[in-house]
């Protein structure tokens, strides 16, 4: 099949946008390659130093002819996701003898869970996470002694952040090693139900926290189709992940086969072999343009509008949010899984999954089929689903028709012939809304704004009962430079409840919403943010306020809006506690949300 007419418009315009910076990346790390294993440079009292407590592989290290894989990992187990990384070091460096090769962990960095910050003064440090998490993996590779890295992560800020760091060391092979979701709990349609019931009254903290528990349950990531599992969408769809291990559950035979399989693959593929597969040639315009199909054809997380920008940069490739809107209107929505269909990711896997989904782009001319990968030229092997045979590893064709046509479709005949989000630009700037969730009908709201300048205070209008007519819920100074730019996932039960009441109801805001986005249309992302002088901090509460989803618009339509001064913002109550006051440089020197809203790229 040839390659779909859009996706190579925009395949070529984003390479010709990066032609120099991509030029000079490539430069930089082919020299960087050039130079030949790391450790051979190292003087002796170097080595020393970082074989000391190698044990029975010190021999092996000191020879330097034989791969070291650093692992940089994220573990830790206060998030479900991450806790099952706690035995990868014992079975990857066990795997890596097997196959020649030593594994060290190089280090760790920091991984904070967003669903504990949720609406809490944690969640500013959350996007910046994302840099320091680079930063970290940055320190981890400086020791310069490892041919390849095993990059352990899961969810939000992580991977991208990882990802970033992988690309900044583009010369040493890489490969993302997931941990697998969840087994599945109580529904997430059910959770809602409970979350909307509590916000009214209606249900008891008690009852509230037994319909938490019985969702978030196990170790895994959580089974919504949230940024965490998009993240592994995008690891296995950019070539990353092996074939097939995004979606196997933690604590499995499969599982732990696939962690020494991705040990050994890195062992295969350094320099000292045959098949050197340095990751920042890998990481090229294809693969970008490969994940935003991805991110499009299954209604994926609003936060990889602002990580693949960010992702990209580091690799030499610009992206531009023109080029998610393209890809958009190119793509079919193949998947529902929630928060935009009942079914949660296990079921999206049982169902034929990436397999099956990949499969399907393929054939349809969507995907770069000769993108680099960590597998192989080109993303054939991504048809194929991992196997134990006989306690064995291997891969079988996966699934050519969906096993549930509620979850997942053919290219063919999708649930929509357009991806699950949408640019929108006008003159309250440029932003994104995620449709995938949001019915049709509801694709379109005018109505007079509400303008509230924290989530909290919307809350409380709302338990004061002033919501009473369809309104366009304003919440600015909640960009990256105000406050880092938190999700305000905590407002969706709120808004939720005044649209079950009947209201024509929306969100327009410069933070961001979760990766759970759901049913009611949210213009999240407004750029530029209020505290940079953006459009958003001219609104007055009465503004008519016009959200297309359809056109892709984000206007308000009131007489001399454009020469109205901005309001200031008063940041103080964000300076401080919860760690905020060791972010003050981030948020001076942070980047436009349309660009990433990044700061170490």
């Amino acid at each position: 099949m040839p390659l779909n007419a859009t996706v190579a418009r925009v395949t070529d315009r984003i390479r010709a946008r990066s032609e120099a910076p991509r030029a000079a990346y490539l430069d930089r790390i082919g020299r960087a390659a050039a130079a030949g294993p790391a450790r051979a440079h190292l003087s002796c009292g170097n080595q020393a130093h970082a074989y000391a407590a190698m044990g029975a592989d010190k021999p092996a290290l000191a020879a330097a002819r034989a791969p070291n894989i650093g692992i940089v990992t994220a573990y830790n187990d206060m998030l479900s996701a991450h806790q099952p990384y706690e035995s990868y070091p014992a079975l990857i460096r066990e795997a890596a003898r097997r196959a020649g090769a030593t594994a060290q962990v190089a280090g760790g960095v920091p991984a904070m869970c967003d669903g504990v910050t949720q609406g809490q003064a944690g969640m500013e440090l959350s996007l910046f996470s994302r840099d320091v998490i680079a930063l970290a993996a940055g320190v981890a590779l400086s020791h310069n002694t490892f041919d390849a890295a095993l990059f352990l992560g899961v969810c939000d800020k992580i991977v991208p952040g990882l990802v970033i760091a992988a690309a900044t060391f583009g010369h040493v092979p890489a490969v993302f090693v997931p941990a697998g979701p969840m087994t599945s709990g109580i529904t997430n349609d059910e959770k809602s139900r409970v979350r909307n019931a509590f916000a009214e009254g209606k249900a008891t903290r008690e009852e509230l926290m037994a319909a938490e528990m019985a969702s978030y349950h196990g170790p895994g990531t959580c089974t919504f189709y949230g940024t965490a599992n998009t993240n592994q969408m995008l690891m296995e769809i950019m070539g990353l992940h092996l074939p097939g291990a995004s979606f196997v559950n933690p604590n499995t035979p499969l599982r732990a086969a696939l962690t020494e399989a991705a040990a050994t693959r890195a062992a295969q593929i350094t320099a000292l072999g045959n098949d050197f597969r340095p990751v920042g040639e890998i990481l090229d315009e294809r693969a970008y343009v490969n994940g935003i199909v991805g991110l499009m054809a299954t209604g994926g997380s609003t936060n990889l509008v602002l990580h693949l920008p960010a992702m990209a940069r580091a690799s030499g490739v610009m992206l531009d949010l023109q080029d998610f809107a393209d890809l958009s209107d190119a793509v079919p929505l193949m998947a529902k899984v929630y928060p935009n269909g009942l079914a949660d990711v296990n079921h999206f896997h049982a169902a034929g999954g990436l397999q099956f989904l990949i499969g399907q782009l393929l054939d349809a001319g969507l995907l770069h089929p000769d993108a680099k990968t960590v597998a192989g030229e080109g993303l054939e092997p991504y048809r194929q689903e991992a196997v134990l045979e006989d306690g064995r590893l291997g891969w079988r064709p996966g699934p050519t028709a969906s096993l549930n046509d509620k979850i997942l479709r053919p290219a063919n005949d999708a649930f929509a012939p357009v991806g699950g989000l949408k640019q929108l630009s006008g003159n309250l700037g440029r932003g994104v809304i995620k449709v995938s969730a949001v019915a049709p009908e509801r694709h379109v709201i005018e109505a007079p704004a509400r303008v509230f300048h924290t989530q909290e205070a919307v809350k409380a209008a709302f338990k004061a009962g002033a919501f009473t007519s369809d309104t366009v819920v304003v919440v600015r100074f909640q960009g990256p430079q105000a406050n880092g730019m938190p999700e305000l996932h905590s407002l969706t039960p709120t808004l939720s409840v005044l649209q079950d009441r009947g209201l024509r109801v929306a969100l327009v805001t410069d933070g961001r919403m979760s990766g759970a986005s759901g049913k009611v249309p949210a213009a999240i992302h407004v750029s530029p943010e209020a505290a940079a002088g953006g459009p958003l901090a001219r609104l007055r509460d009465g503004d008519l306020v016009r959200l297309d989803a359809d056109a892709g618009t984000l206007e308000v339509l009131a007489p001399g809006f454009e020469d109205r001064p901005p309001v200031p913002a008063d940041l103080s109550a964000n300076a401080h506690g919860i760690g905020r006051e060791l972010f003050e440089a981030f948020r001076r020197n942070v980047g436009p949300a349309v660009t990433g809203a990044a700061v170490v790229v």
